[in-house]
């Protein structure tokens, strides 16, 4: 059993070292300038062997409730439920420390990302995390007051996501404006896991680079690499979350 689980690990590990070489880091002023191991992370361990945050910085992620991160504050309208949480941090985390990040970046800020193509389900399941939550704004990135500190401040009543956001589309592509997108593909599409790997290969492609959509061929190449990642956790029985997409 130990040798069928270390195989499903290495399937992962190779995936993720074959896009090592065009892993880099966004230009934000908590970024490193290329990414390294951080083998003593608090959160968003899914990134410890190819970091773009150093461990420190995983700190202010590590007790829940989380109540500030740099000069955000996320409990302006009360502390956030721990379901709902947890879907934040995978977002930070991505945007603080994944070495794949830069993959999207906004061209005119480079600090920032643009149309990261996030899988339906993953979006479905953060809004039915949050959806009882309070929040004070629908766009993370404008809609907020600051102060002279650099604190954010509401400047709108607290009302429940579910009142803010139609559904998971609308929140996924609206609370950080356009830094995410819902993808139309089920595997071409990150959820924040060790799934990310085999999306990751083909969304960072060189054919994909020059095209505005990803091809057929490598939608089926994913779903494949995938099935055969299934086959070797169902083998032993191993219950992996990530393989439950096809």
């Amino acid at each position: 059993m130990k040798m069928f689980k270390f195989a499903v690990v290495l399937f992962f590990a190779i995936l993720a070292t074959s896009t090592c070489k065009r892993d880099r880091c966004l230009e934000g002023g908590t970024h490193k300038h290329r990414p390294s191991p951080e083998l003593d992370m608090h959160e968003c361990t899914l990134y410890s062997e190819s970091s773009c945050c150093y461990a420190n910085f995983t700190e202010q992620l590590a007790h829940s409730p989380v109540i500030q991160v740099s000069n955000s504050y996320w409990n302006r309208c009360g502390n956030l439920s721990k379901s709902c949480e947890d879907y934040m941090k995978k977002i930070e985390c991505f945007y603080r420390c994944s070495p794949h990040a830069a993959h999207w970046i906004n061209p005119n800020y480079t600090a920032g990302i643009e149309f990261v193509p996030l899988c339906q389900n993953f979006c479905d399941d953060w809004y039915e995390a949050c959806k009882n939550d309070s929040t004070c704004i629908r766009n993370w990135l404008t809609d907020w007051e600051w102060d002279e500190n650099g604190e954010n401040h509401c400047k709108n009543e607290c009302l429940p996501y579910n009142k803010v956001y139609a559904n998971g589309t609308d929140m996924c592509q609206s609370m950080w404006g356009n830094s995410f997108k819902v993808s139309e593909s089920s595997c071409l599409c990150l959820q924040m896991n060790e799934k990310d790997a085999v999306a990751i290969k083909y969304l960072t492609s060189e054919s994909s680079e020059e095209s505005s959509s990803v091809s057929s061929s490598e939608e089926r190449a994913c779903r494949r690499k995938l099935r055969r990642a299934a086959l070797l956790a169902e083998e032993e029985g191993v219950e992996i979350e990530v393989f439950e997409i096809l």
